[in-house]
């Protein structure tokens, strides 16, 4: 994955680390037109199975970061979230 462009946007840098659903990873944004390039956290989604249920709830999760993160200095905002239909990142 280290390498790896997601949406011509996001470069995956670094590892970070794993949980029950998913994997975390260090990404720059290349979008944006400055050197250093920012750092974002790309959380990806891996449970057993893709249920309507497991996305539902990572939508959740996602829509409450947003909103959390938009008021609070010290919750990390939620830049974007998607879904890659080819399976991969």
């Amino acid at each position: 994955m280290i390498g790896q462009i997601l949406r011509q946007r996001y470069k995956i840098i670094k590892w970070l680390g794993a949980g029950g659903f998913g994997e975390t990873y260090l990404t720059e944004d290349l979008d944006i037109p400055v050197t250093p390039k920012p750092k974002c956290v790309l959380k990806r989604l891996q449970p057993q199975a893709m249920l309507p249920d497991v996305l539902r709830l990572f939508e959740t999760e996602a829509i409450t970061l947003y909103n959390l993160g938009q008021n609070h200095d010290q919750i990390p905002k939620l830049f974007a979230y998607f879904l890659v239909s080819d399976g991969a990142l």
